[in-house]
């Protein structure tokens, strides 16, 4: 009984951490809007290690902020990919052919859906999906906050970060690039509160 209290109490004052003072004013500005729903572009998906960060790290850290978070990896079903990935050759690139445009057709969609985007920039070059995604989300009008962890250098040049494409495309929407997973909430907060 009592390893139960300690680990509720552990997960209280873990929300309680992450959430930003109620009597604070910087909080009214950063807080996120109500129930905003963010798509997560990224590759961490391709990845055990990086499904394992998107869904025992980052997502539960936007969940506990108030955010509805979309996975795209979490859009088609999974035994639909496992059933595909165990077919011979032949039929596996036929199953794929069929497969892709629905994969393809539920990320527009809910991309549509979400209020902004969250995009991982991690990689020596930004992830080709994500790169779309971010172009796609820009075209619709969403603002986009990229998130790069990454340390190595992975611009066209000493005056961006990132693609210098990718990247225009990122502030144009009224997002911002930041470097730190703990830069997150208030980033994220601080652009869906500027395109009320």
């Amino acid at each position: 009984m009592r390893t139960i209290q300690i680990s509720v109490s552990l997960a209280l004052a873990m929300l309680f951490a992450l959430a930003p003072p109620m009597n604070d004013p910087a909080s009214a500005q950063t807080a996120p809007q109500a129930k905003a729903t963010i798509y997560l572009a990224n590759p961490l998906g391709f990845s055990e290690a990086g499904q394992e960060f998107i869904d025992h790290s980052l997502v539960p850290q936007l969940t506990a902020l108030g955010y509805n978070v979309i996975d795209p990896f979490k859009l088609t079903d999974p035994a639909e990919i496992a059933r595909i990935l165990s077919l011979p050759p032949e039929q596996r690139r036929a199953a794929w052919k069929a497969l892709d445009p629905q994969i393809a057709r539920n990320n527009s969609d809910a991309i549509d859906r979400a209020n902004a985007v969250l995009a991982v920039l991690d990689g020596p070059d930004v992830d080709s999906g994500t790169a779309a995604e971010i172009g796609y989300a820009f075209a619709r009008h969403k603002p986009i906050l990229g998130y790069r962890g990454d340390f190595r250098i992975s611009a066209d040049n000493e005056g961006s970060t990132i693609n210098l494409q990718v990247e225009y495309f990122i502030r144009q929407s009224g997002g911002d690039i930041v470097f730190k997973r703990s830069d997150i909430p208030i980033a994220l907060g601080r652009m869906l509160n500027s395109q009320r």
